[in-house]
C-alpha cells in the first residue's frame, strides 16, 4: 500500500501538460478537476513551492487548506522537497485544515466573537475544542433536559424525537451552511433560507414528474406516490393517494401539488430551532467548549463582522485541496480570506463522500455558479470579497498514475449503477459530467472478477490464497510483473464491523491480515460486558439487565435466567465479585477487573479501556453518566479509529472511508450485499433542513381522535419523495472503492448480492471455501492500537489526567464509588440548606464541619486552568467540591471517603489546580487547599503545587 499515486511523480518525473499548466500559472481563479490518482497532491505543492519562490510573497501570504491533519503534514513534507524553504520555516505557515485554522483565528481575536450573536460569554485561552462526539451527545442531553424544563411550550415538539440529540446535528448541519441564531432573530436574514426556495423546488418537481418513454409511462413521481402512506398515520386532513397521484390512468401528479406539499405553517417550529440553537450555544460557551461547528461559525462571524480584522487576515494566495469535501461555510470562510482573486480550488465531485460531515458537493460541480452567488450574499451589505469573480480557468487532470486502463474504464460503471431495482439513473447526463481518465501504467493485465459464497469471510480468504503467488495476477513494480504477496491485497468494506469478523476469522488460520479503520467500540462484547457490570452496580431498574448479560455469558437458559432474577438467587461466586467491583474507586478499575475476571486481554478490550480512561480524565462524569455513554454508543454506532498491524506481509482490512487518498495493487471489495451497500434503515431525524424545501418536521404530536398520538406528517413524507435519490453518494462510494486497485479489482458477496454488483458488467461466479492456514515467516500481531489525534485547539484534561490511576488498584479495603457519591450529594445538599438527615458517621462528620465554616459556601464550583506546555495551550478543568469565603480567606474544601491515605500525593495535584484558579479568582485574599477525610473527620492542609510542576505532569 502506497498512500498517493503521486509517489511515481516524486521520483523524479517531471509534471505532465497540464499539472504544468497549473504550476505556472498562479495568479487567478482556477477550478482544478483532479481524478483518482492524477497527481493532484504533486501538482498543488509544486504550484505552492513556485508560489512561494517569488521573491514578493512569502509562506505566510499562501493559505493552503487541507482536509485533514495528516495531508497537511503531508502537503509540508513535500513542499519542503521542492523549494528553498525548510520545515523550521513552514512549521507555523497556514497550511492545515479548516478547523486549525478557524481555531488560530478565535485563539488570537476570538473573545468578543460571540457578542456578535448578543451571547454574554467570550471565547478565551481556556475554551476547549470538543472532538469526542459521544462525550458532547452526553453533554448535549443534559441541555436538553435542562431546555425541556424552561420551555413548556416546546413540550409536543419535543415528545415527537425519539432522540434528543438528533437537534444537535440538525445544529451542526444549519452552522455548515452559515444559517446562526442572535439573540433577538438569525444572523443575516437566515430567517430567509429556512422556509426553502419553491422555484428550485418546482424545478425539481417537474423534472420527477415528467411522463417517461415519449409520455407512454407514468413519471417517476408518480409511480413513487404508489407507496404513499404505507405503514403511516397521518393526520385527518391528510389527502389520500389517489388526490395526490390524480386520476386513474394518469402519467403525471397534478401540477397543484407542488404547492399543496411545500406550503406548510413552520413558525413555531423555526421559533422551537432557534431556541434551542442559541440556546445551546450559550450553553456551550458557559461548559467553555465549542465544537468543530462553533470554531468555524464564530470564525465566519467574526471576519464578517470586523473588517479592519478581516483586512488583517487576508490572504494574497488561497489554495484549498479536496474541495469536494467543503462545506457552504467553508467555501464563504475561504473567500473572505481571500485579499485578491488568486484563488484555487482542487478537487473531484465523484469521489465526494463526506455528506455525513456536511461536505457539499455542489461546491465544485456548481463552482461558478455558487462563487457568484456567495460572493453576492457576503456583499449584500458592505463590501467583503472585492476581487473579479471571473474568468475561472478550469484545468481537468485525466492522466492516471495509479491504474490500468481496464479498471479505470470500469470504474465509470459506478457511477451510473443504480442502488435499487426501483431506482432509475439518467446515465447519459451523468456520463457527460464525467472527465475519463487515462492510464499512464506500462501495463493492463488486470482481472475483474466477482465471486460469491453464504461464508463470504472464508470465501476471501481463499481467493486470497489463491492469488498470492499467482502470476494471474501479478502486480507491477518499476515496470515489470512479479508474483503477489500478501501485502499486495486490501479488503475494502461499506460496514464497519465486516471488517473485524474478517479480521476474527483470520486469526483462526493464522492469516496474516492488518485492520484500519473504525470499529463500532460499544458493540464489541468486552464493552457490552462492562456496561452490564456497570448496570448492576448502579443498582436501578437497569440492573436486571445487567444480570441477564453476565448469567447468559455463563452459560444459563433463559428460564433459569429468569428463575435467577425474579428470586435474586444470584450465584455466589458472582454476588462476590459484585461486592469486589464496588469496593473499587474508579470506572477503569472496574472495567480492567471485569476484564481480567472474563480474560479479556486483547486488542479490543484494551481500546475500550483507553477510551473509558480518556472518558473520565476529560469529564467529571458518574456511573450513570458512563452507562449512558456506551448505551448511546451502542445505538448510535460509535466508532474509534483503529490500527490492527499484521508484520509487513499482511493483507489490509478498511473501510471504504478510511481508504481514500491510498491505493493498493489487489483491491477485493467486500460484503457487496443486499441492504449493506447501500446500508438499509434510517431515515433521517424528525426534524431536518434541506435544500430547497427548508426545515421540515417528519412527525407531530396531536390529538386528533380524542387520544394523543405522534402523527406521521405526509407533507413531509411527500417531499422526500421529490428529494435528489438517496444513493447518489452510495455510487461515489463504489467510486472510490474501485479507483483505489492499480492491478487488479475483485468484488465478493455471500448469499444476497446488492443491486450495484448485479448491474456492473461482471459474471458473478460461485466460490467454495477452502481456506486453510497460513505458515508465514512475519509475527502475526492483531492487536489494536488507538489513534487519538490531538485536537486542533488547547487540550482539555480534568485534573484527574494528571494523576495515577494505579493508586486505587490495590485497595482491598474501600468502600466504593457508591459510597462516596453518596456522601458528596448529602455534603452538597447539606452545604445548600437543605434538609437531609445523615445516615452514616462520614456524613454527621460532614455536618459537623461544615457547621463550623462561618463564611459563603460555594458547591460544585467550576474550575478552569490554562496552561502553557511546551508552547501548546492546555486546559485543566475540574470542580471543587466546596469553597469557603470569607474577607480575608478562601478555602478549597474536597470531600473524600478514602480508609487510607494511598491517594494523597495524587490528590494534591487536584487540589493545586483548583488552588492557581482561586488565585486569580480571589487576589486580594488568602487561598488555602485542603482535603477532608470524611471517615476519620480530618482536614489536612495541602501545599499545591506550581503551575510549573503542574505543566511538567501535563507534558
Amino acid at each position: 500500500m502506497t498512500s498517493s499515486s503521486d509517489a511515481s511523480l516524486d521520483e523524479g518525473l517531471s509534471p505532465n501538460e497540464r499539472q504544468q499548466r497549473l504550476i505556472e500559472n498562479t495568479d487567478g481563479l482556477y477550478l482544478v478537476d483532479a481524478g483518482a490518482g492524477t497527481g493532484k497532491t504533486f501538482t498543488v505543492t509544486h504550484r505552492y513551492a513556485n508560489i512561494v519562490d517569488q521573491d514578493d510573497v512569502d509562506p505566510d501570504d499562501v493559505l493552503l487548506i487541507t482536509f485533514t491533519r495528516n495531508a497537511a503534514s503531508e502537503m509540508k513534507d513535500r513542499i519542503v522537497a521542492s523549494c528553498d524553504y525548510d520545515m523550521r520555516a513552514l512549521n507555523d505557515a497556514p497550511i492545515q485544515t479548516f478547523h486549525s485554522l478557524c481555531n488560530d483565528i478565535l485563539d488570537q481575536h476570538g473573545f468578543h466573537a460571540p457578542s456578535y450573536l448578543g451571547i454574554d460569554d467570550a471565547i478565551t485561552g481556556s475554551t476547549q475544542v470538543l472532538e469526542n462526539e459521544t462525550i458532547e451527545r452526553e453533554y448535549f442531553h443534559e441541555f436538553v433536559d435542562r431546555f425541556s424544563d424552561d420551555h413548556d411550550e416546546y413540550d409536543d415538539l419535543l415528545r415527537c424525537l425519539s432522540d434528543p440529540t438528533e437537534l444537535l446535528s440538525l445544529i451542526n448541519n444549519l452552522a455548515s451552511k452559515g444559517i446562526f441564531p442572535t439573540a433577538d432573530g438569525w444572523y443575516r436574514n437566515s430567517r430567509d433560507v429556512l422556509e426553502g426556495d419553491f422555484e428550485a423546488f418546482k424545478a425539481t418537481f417537474d423534472e420527477l414528474n415528467r411522463p417517461r418513454n415519449d409520455g407512454n409511462k407514468q413519471s417517476k413521481l408518480r409511480s413513487s406516490l404508489g407507496r404513499y402512506g404505507k405503514n403511516k398515520c397521518y393526520l385527518p386532513d391528510a389527502p389520500d393517494r389517489g388526490e395526490l397521484r390524480g386520476e386513474y390512468g394518469s402519467k403525471s401528479v397534478p401540477e397543484d401539488v407542488a404547492r399543496l406539499v411545500f406550503t406548510e405553517d413552520r413558525d413555531h417550529l423555526v421559533e422551537f430551532v432557534h431556541d434551542v440553537y442559541f440556546k445551546y450555544l450559550e450553553f456551550a460557551l458557559g461548559r467553555n467548549y465549542l465544537n468543530f461547528s462553533f470554531l468555524q461559525l464564530f470564525a465566519f462571524v467574526l471576519c464578517c463582522e470586523d473588517g479592519d480584522l478581516r483586512e488583517s487576515l487576508e490572504f494574497e494566495y488561497v489554495m484549498i485541496d479536496e474541495f469536494q469535501d467543503s462545506s457552504e461555510i467553508q467555501f464563504k470562510l475561504a473567500l473572505l480570506l481571500s485579499g485578491t482573486d488568486n484563488f484555487c480550488v482542487v478537487g473531484d465531485w465523484k469521489q465526494s463522500i463526506y455528506s455525513f460531515q456536511y461536505a457539499a458537493i455542489e461546491n465544485i460541480a456548481e463552482f461558478d455558479a455558487r462563487l457568484q452567488r456567495f460572493a453576492g450574499e457576503l456583499n449584500d451589505d458592505a463590501e467583503r470579497v472585492s476581487f473579479p469573480l471571473e474568468p475561472v480557468t478550469t484545468i481537468e487532470l485525466e492522466q492516471n498514475y495509479r491504474s490500468t486502463q481496464s479498471i479505470l474504464d470500469f470504474s465509470e460503471h459506478a457511477l451510473v449503477a443504480p442502488g435499487s431495482s426501483r431506482e432509475s439513473i439518467d446515465q447519459k447526463s451523468i456520463l457527460e459530467r464525467i472527465v475519463s481518465l487515462f492510464s499512464n501504467t506500462d501495463h493492463d493485465h488486470s482481472q475483474i472478477e466477482a465471486f460469491q459464497h453464504a461464508d463470504e469471510h472464508e470465501a476471501i480468504l481463499t481467493k486470497i490464497q489463491e492469488i498470492v503467488g499467482n502470476d494471474e495476477y501479478a502486480v507491477e513494480e518499476d515496470g515489470e510483473l512479479r508474483a503477489p504477496t500478501y501485502g499486495d491485497i486490501a479488503v475494502l468494506t461499506r460496514t464497519r464491523d465486516f471488517g473485524r469478523d474478517l479480521l476474527a476469522t483470520a486469526e483462526t488460520f493464522d492469516f496474516p491480515m492488518a485492520y484500519e479503520g473504525g470499529i463500532e467500540l460499544f458493540r464489541t462484547d468486552q464493552a457490552k460486558l462492562v456496561l452490564a457490570w456497570l448496570r448492576i452496580l448502579e443498582a436501578n431498574s437497569e440492573a436486571e439487565r445487567g444480570w441477564a448479560v453476565v448469567l447468559e455469558r455463563a452459560g444459563y437458559t433463559l428460564d433459569e435466567i429468569e428463575y435467577v432474577l425474579e428470586h435474586d438467587a444470584y450465584p455466589s461466586e458472582m454476588d462476590a465479585f459484585r461486592s469486589e467491583l464496588t469496593a473499587l474507586e474508579t470506572h477503569t478499575a472496574v472495567a480492567r477487573r471485569v476484564f481480567d475476571r472474563y480474560g479479556y486481554d486483547g486488542s479490543t478490550a484494551d481500546v475500550v479501556l483507553t477510551t473509558i480512561q480518556s472518558i473520565h480524565r476529560s469529564t467529571t462524569m458518574t456511573r450513570g453518566d458512563l452507562i449512558r455513554i456506551i448505551e448511546h454508543g451502542v445505538d448510535n454506532g460509535y466508532t474509534q479509529e483503529v490500527e490492527a498491524a499484521a508484520g509487513s506481509d499482511s493483507v489490509t482490512v478498511q473501510t471504504i472511508h478510511s481508504v481514500k487518498g491510498l491505493e493498493h495493487p489487489i483491491v477485493i471489495l467486500g460484503n457487496m450485499n443486499s441492504g449493506k451497500f447501500p446500508p438499509s434503515g434510517g431515515s433521517g431525524g424528525t426534524i431536518t433542513y434541506d435544500e430547497p424545501i427548508g426545515l421540515r418536521q417528519r412527525k407531530c404530536y396531536a390529538d386528533a381522535h380524542g387520544e394523543p398520538h405522534v402523527y406521521d406528517n405526509w407533507r413531509a413524507d411527500v417531499l422526500r419523495l421529490c428529494q435528489p435519490t438517496e444513493y447518489d453518494e452510495e455510487r461515489r462510494l463504489l467510486y472510490v472503492a474501485m479507483t483505489r486497485a492499480e492491478d487488479h479489482l475483485l468484488f465478493a458477496a455471500g448469499e444476497e448480492p446488492n443491486t450495484f454488483l448485479e448491474e456492473l458488467p461482471v459474471k458473478i461466479d460461485e466460490l467454495e471455501p477452502t481456506v486453510s492456514s497460513v505458515d508465514v515467516d512475519v509475527e502475526t500481531q492483531t492487536a489494536f492500537s488507538v489513534d487519538i489525534p490531538a485536537p486542533a485547539g488547547p487540550r482539555g484534561y480534568s485534573p484527574h489526567s494528571l494523576m495515577d490511576d494505579s493508586v486505587y488498584e490495590d485497595v482491598s479495603d474501600g468502600r466504593g464509588m457508591d459510597f462516596g457519591s453518596h456522601v458528596h450529594e448529602f455534603a452538597e445538599n447539606y452545604a445548600l440548606g437543605e434538609e437531609v438527615t445523615p445516615t452514616s458517621d462520614d456524613e454527621r462528620h460532614v455536618k459537623t464541619f461544615l457547621d463550623g465554616l462561618s463564611g459563603e459556601l460555594l458547591v460544585e464550583e467550576r474550575a478552569y486552568l490554562p496552561l502553557e506546555v511546551d508552547g501548546t495551550q492546555v486546559t485543566l478543568s475540574g470542580v471543587i467540591d466546596l469553597v469557603h469565603v470569607t474577607d480575608d480567606t478562601v478555602e478549597i474544601i474536597d470531600f473524600k471517603t478514602d480508609l487510607g491515605r494511598h491517594a494523597e500525593s495524587e490528590y494534591r495535584i487536584q487540589l493545586s489546580v483548583y488552588y492557581h484558579v482561586l488565585e486569580e479568582w480571589y487576589s486580594d485574599r488568602t487561598v488555602m487547599a485542603s482535603i477532608f477525610y470524611t471517615a476519620d473527620n480530618d482536614r489536612v492542609m495541602v501545599n499545591p503545587l506550581s503551575k510549573a510542576e503542574l505543566a511538567e505532569l501535563a507534558v
